[in-house]
């Protein structure tokens, strides 16, 4: 019976679940999402957000904690210089798992585990916040375009206005341009 066992093992010892859930960790935090099982991506998230809510308040002592965990100095640096920040304002669920289909090899369930907060496209929260700074910069010019329009239109009747000039002038210059050669012939004679 397995009553009570809410740690899923992975066919592993522990020394190799605790290497392999380390290394899972640092490439999350460094590439931000990554492929892998859907037993192996709920085991990680379990592992991984309570040191982003660590990673949340930068200290001597926290920094220590997470390092005896990822055994990384490159990847703690990351965690404490770019992921904290954006994580901030969070109060968890860090991460999101996305299931993918089935490996072709042996059928196996596949996710991907990201973080929430580095995808742009499927983030809502970010949408609504560049909508909202985009409609505050367009305001400004859109005023500016408006009162430009009708200076636009001006020059567009002025040219038309020329245009029309033009027209009436073409007639002239070809009258101009038959005395020249009526002229022509008395220089023959």
């Amino acid at each position: 019976m397995r009553h009570g066992k809410k740690i899923n093992h992975l066919g592993r010892t522990a020394p190799h679940r605790k290497a392999m859930l380390s290394n899972m960790a640092c490439s999350l935090i460094e590439h931000k999402r990554i492929n892998t099982t859907v037993a192996k991506a709920k085991a990680l998230r379990v592992y991984i957000e309570p040191l982003l809510t660590k990673a949340k308040e930068d200290t001597t002592h926290n920094r220590r904690t997470v390092f005896s965990y990822l055994q990384s100095k490159e990847t703690v640096a990351e965690l404490f210089r770019t992921v904290a920040p954006k994580i901030a304002e969070r109060n968890g669920g860090y991460t999101r798992i996305i299931k993918t289909g089935f490996r072709a090899g042996d059928a196996a369930d596949m996710a991907m585990i990201e973080l929430v907060d580095f995808n742009e496209i499927y983030n809502p929260n970010e949408e609504e916040k560049k909508a909202t700074r985009r409609s505050r910069r367009s305001a400004a010019p859109k005023k500016e375009a408006v009162a430009t329009m009708p200076t636009a239109a001006a020059a567009e009747a002025e040219t038309a206005a020329m245009e029309a000039k033009t027209e009436v002038e073409e007639p002239q210059t070809t009258a101009e341009t038959e005395e020249p050669n009526a002229d022509a012939p008395e220089n023959k004679e």
